[in-house]
């Protein structure tokens, strides 16, 4: 009767153990290539269609730019010349992802789409660089000069845009560790049952973190035929990057998101067009 128990006892030890080796082995290839595939075969990554892959890609769709609407659209604008601006933030990682000519591209395409007739700077050449030279060394009458030859002088204005400020301006975060709720589950508890939670709790890592940035964007309209600047604008967003993690008995997730900084330039760019559609027609 005795061996009978006994081996009762390991089998369903043993049962307990597959189930525990088959549980764990599904979160394992759910957290690496588990899920619904993507059976178009336009997404080469092996995660396709996977739970992950879902979250990613709803997150990476959140941070995407939406076309702006701006008001009087149907109008035809006057013709503007882009040059590129100052980035006077210091921050290197926002020196890697964002350049002036970024910032002018999209103030290019911006503007087009606002109506404005866009002299695209490729078209003109050293006419463009000479008329930059001139703005960067503060020679007004130089810019004069150079905005009133060829197609530059069908323009009426010269639109720069400026990125004042770009800084992580503050950060919260947090998490938990298991290992001492785990020792004082083994201190105070009794048997197997006892060492088994000792081991789990043990396990689990969980950790969060938030940063937020600022931007700031000053836009200026020059006027193309006496170089004086008309106007000028300032707007500003913020934009948080987040990252959380969890580990639990071997098993590990993870997730972070965030709009990236050129997405966010080019936001700015929108709210600094359509103020200027709105204020300067």
């Amino acid at each position: 009767m005795a061996w009978k128990n006994a081996r009762l006892g390991r089998l369903r030890q043993g049962g307990i153990v597959a189930v525990l080796v088959a549980v764990l082995a599904g979160c394992a290839g759910g957290s690496v290539g588990g899920g619904v595939r993507d059976d178009t075969g336009s997404n080469p990554s092996p995660l396709a269609g996977s739970a992950a892959s879902q979250d990613a890609n709803r997150r990476a769709g959140m941070g995407q730019v939406r076309p702006a609407t701006y008001a009087q659209a149907d109008r035809k604008r006057p013709r503007v010349i882009v040059l590129p601006g100052e980035i006077k933030a210091t921050n290197a990682h926002f020196l890697q992802k964002v350049t002036a000519n970024n910032i002018a591209d999209f103030g290019e395409m911006e503007l087009s789409r606002a109506h404005f007739i866009v002299l695209e700077r490729a078209q003109l050449g050293s006419l463009l660089r000479e008329v930059d030279q001139a703005y960067q060394a503060g020679d007004a009458s130089q810019a004069q000069r150079a905005l009133s030859k060829g197609r530059i002088a069908a323009a009426r204005w010269v639109v720069k845009f400026d990125v004042l400020k770009a800084e992580p301006v503050a950060t919260a975060g947090g998490g938990f560790d298991g290992r001492t709720a785990g020792q004082l589950i083994g201190i105070f508890g009794r048997g197997k049952a006892a060492a088994a939670g000792n081991v789990v709790t043990s396990s689990i890592r969980t950790d969060e973190e938030a940063q937020v940035w600022n931007v700031g964007l000053r836009y200026k309209l020059i006027d193309a035929e006496t170089s004086e600047q008309v106007a000028n604008g300032y707007v500003e967003e913020k934009m948080e990057v987040g990252r959380t993690s969890t580990a639990v008995a071997g098993i590990h997730g993870r997730a972070t998101g965030q709009v990236g900084l050129d997405t966010l330039v080019q936001r700015l760019v929108q709210r600094s067009v359509a103020e200027i559609g709105a204020r300067y027609p």
